[in-house]
């Protein structure tokens, strides 16, 4: 019998791109699953099936307010905690306030998890943990290894620190208090679902919208891995099964996309022809960070198995079917640096 089977089970952040797809699998799999999101970046559509067959309990609410997150660790075996305040590259350079409450968040989280006596917390950490000074070179080809994250941290502004306490927390709440964790580290995750703000959608929905000339943030020369959302949810589960001890892995591709690249290729799939406008002011964020999955391969057995432009190619499709112009046009300037 699957581990999941009649398990009972919490995402909090569940209405979410990545949360949404995480409920599908663990529903799949057989898990009773409660969802809790203010619905802030989540979206109900993204759970309607789930809603309307009654597989899963949602509660919306915010997780920060009092009595919230006690009452939604009730009878709880495993905590998937995904909620956060986030966005974008243009959200995390431009906002410092917002992120920095996911430090109350994730602490209240975690504390509510012990007192309930939860099994287990698996955590949605990041690649901002990452030390800027490591990835500034476009031209390297540099891989990040767990190991790399230690003192001195040099996290990836107000978002990237928020990740990187809640990580040495559960680290510590394993050591001391026994509670099981495993924290992953996503890289650049895209696919249906996904959200403006962040780099793929964004570039998708420029060419969705005609945007001639089409403007990339940056001289386009920026190495992303970005890691579709099948894969991420696989990886979650797997670490959800196999690590106990709060270990941080890495779950991203170790493929090397520049940012430019990504944009000719978007354009060549949908057939936007349009002049490339550099806007080299714009936030780029860490010039080259690009994940080692070598611990992910050897604790958890797993790779990520859809390549980048295979990817690409479905997410562009879902865009294109579902999306409508007008409205696209009239959200994607603020979802650019919004959440």
């Amino acid at each position: 019998m699957s581990l999941w089977q009649n398990s009972r089970v919490l995402v909090t952040g569940g209405a979410s791109f990545i949360g949404s797809h995480l409920t599908d699998a663990l529903v799949e799999r057989g898990a009773k699953v409660r969802i809790v999101d203010d619905l802030s970046s989540g979206k109900l559509e993204n759970i309607q099936e789930h809603l309307a067959n009654g597989t899963v309990e949602f509660i919306h609410a915010d997780l920060r307010e009092p009595g919230i997150a006690r009452m939604a660790m009730r009878d709880i075996e495993y905590v998937f905690h995904l909620a956060a305040d986030h966005g974008g590259r243009g959200y995390v350079d431009l906002h410092q306030a917002g992120p920095a409450s996911n430090l109350f968040l994730d602490g209240l989280i975690f504390w509510e998890a012990r007192l309930a006596g939860v099994e287990k917390v698996i955590f949605a950490s990041s690649g901002c943990v990452y030390p800027n000074f490591l990835q500034s070179d476009p031209d390297k080809e540099i891989y990040l290894t767990e190991d790399l994250v230690k003192p001195p941290y040099d996290a990836d502004n107000m978002y990237g620190w928020a990740k990187l306490m809640a990580e040495l927390t559960l680290k510590a709440y394993y050591k001391e208090y026994g509670m099981k964790a495993a924290s992953c580290r996503y890289f650049t995750v895209y696919g249906p679902r996904g959200v403006e703000n962040h780099a793929v959608i964004a570039m998708i929905a420029k060419a969705f919208i005609g945007q001639n000339p089409f403007e990339v943030w940056g001289d386009g020369t920026q190495v992303r891995n970005w890691t579709y959302i099948d894969d991420i949810v696989r990886g979650t589960i797997l670490a959800a099964e196999k690590i106990d001890d709060g270990t941080a892995v890495n779950l991203g591709t170790m493929e090397r996309v520049k940012v430019i690249d990504a944009v000719n290729m978007v354009l060549e799939y949908t057939g936007h022809k349009a002049e490339i406008k550099l806007l080299t002011d714009m936030p780029t964020g860490p010039l080259n960070r690009v994940a080692d999955n070598s611990l992910a391969k050897e604790v958890l057995g797993w790779e990520p198995q859809v390549p980048f432009r295979e990817g690409l190619k479905r997410t562009v499709d879902w865009y294109f079917a579902t999306k409508d112009r007008e409205h696209v046009r009239k959200i994607l300037s603020r979802m650019l640096t919004e959440r």
